[in-house]
């Protein structure tokens, strides 16, 4: 069922804060706006890339703005350097939207709080993102994945808000997507992760918590961003589609989880069923791997806009 209230953006601006890498070669071409070369750059402040993601996203209805933080990067500094190097103030953030629960994506969460945030701020996540869990590798090696500090995040001011479904941020320019509905056969979580239960530990591969920012472009049709898509890229656009009753993907932007020896396998359904969706704009970052990413630029080449930090995508009607 479609959710009602969404309003169409005149345009939106996706600018990524933190990811994987950076180019500042890459050339200004499409949406795709690059950080601008000067001649003195090797005596000034460098962009960061760390094994996080972060996305600021800015809806504009003529002269009407609003301005999310999507995902808080993994460590506390670098979306603060980030914006410092690239002259951002986001002053005005009207919420923090969570992706999900895993520390490369919480972890600059209370370092962002602190600098932009304002008391009452709504921070919002999905339930299970509190959950404590772990990564047991095949190989046995046990990684933690810690919750966000929520106590910490509420002592310093913030109101947190458990969200398991749809919400709207951005007076009604954003859609953020809850639980994301399963519908292929392929896409199967996170197999290796476990939660804990008392002081035992279950299987936990779903990661319900994962969802999505829509934003709807006047006559061109959504922005689909995704921090890691735990559910599945294909879930997670077709997941779009049907709470905003929108069929037209105008671009995807973010993780598609298909680095690795455990997702590398569903690279071709993956790539088949996203050319069903037939998205104007792919902007594949984070964990989506070099083999997935060197399929979608075979793949799709005109589609195709590399995702670097300091990038800002600008999607208009």
């Amino acid at each position: 069922m479609a959710i009602s209230g969404l309003r169409p953006v005149d345009r939106v601006e996706v600018t990524v804060v933190v990811d994987l890498s950076v180019d500042i070669l890459l050339p200004s071409v499409g949406p795709a706006n690059r950080p601008p070369m000067t001649s003195d750059w090797s005596e000034r402040d460098q962009l960061r890339a760390e094994h996080g993601y972060s996305l600021l996203v800015r809806t504009w209805i003529g002269a009407e703005s609003h301005v999310v933080v999507y995902d808080a990067g993994l460590s506390p500094t670098t979306f603060l350097w980030n914006c410092d190097v690239l002259g951002i103030k986001p002053n005005e953030i009207e919420a923090i939207l969570l992706s999900h629960g895993h520390a490369d994506h919480h972890g600059g969460l209370e370092a962002v709080f602190k600098r932009f945030g304002r008391s009452g701020l709504p921070i919002v996540l999905h339930p299970d993102a509190r959950l404590e869990r772990r990564v047991v590798f095949p190989t046995g090696l046990a990684i933690d994945m810690p919750p966000p500090s929520v106590n910490d995040l509420e002592r310093d001011g913030a109101r947190v808000l458990d969200e398991p479904g749809p919400t709207l941020w951005g007076a009604g320019t954003m859609l953020l997507s809850g639980q994301v509905e399963r519908t292929t056969s392929y896409e199967q979580g996170f197999p290796p992760q476990q939660k804990r239960d008392g002081d035992d530990w279950l299987p936990d591969p779903w990661i319900w918590d994962d969802q999505n920012l829509v934003v709807d472009v006047r006559g061109r049709g959504l922005v689909v961003m995704s921090g890691c898509s735990h559910a599945g890229a294909v879930n997670v656009m077709r997941n779009a589609r049907r709470l905003s009753g929108i069929d037209a993907i105008h671009a995807f932007v973010g993780g598609m989880h298909l680095t690795g020896g455990l997702f590398e396998s569903i690279i071709p359904a993956t790539i088949r069923d996203v050319a069903g969706l037939a998205p104007d704009y792919l902007v594949p970052g984070h964990c989506t791997g070099y083999r997935a990413l060197a399929e979608i630029v075979t793949r799709f080449p005109d589609r195709y806009l590399a995702s670097s930090v300091g990038t800002t995508y600008r999607f208009a009607a």
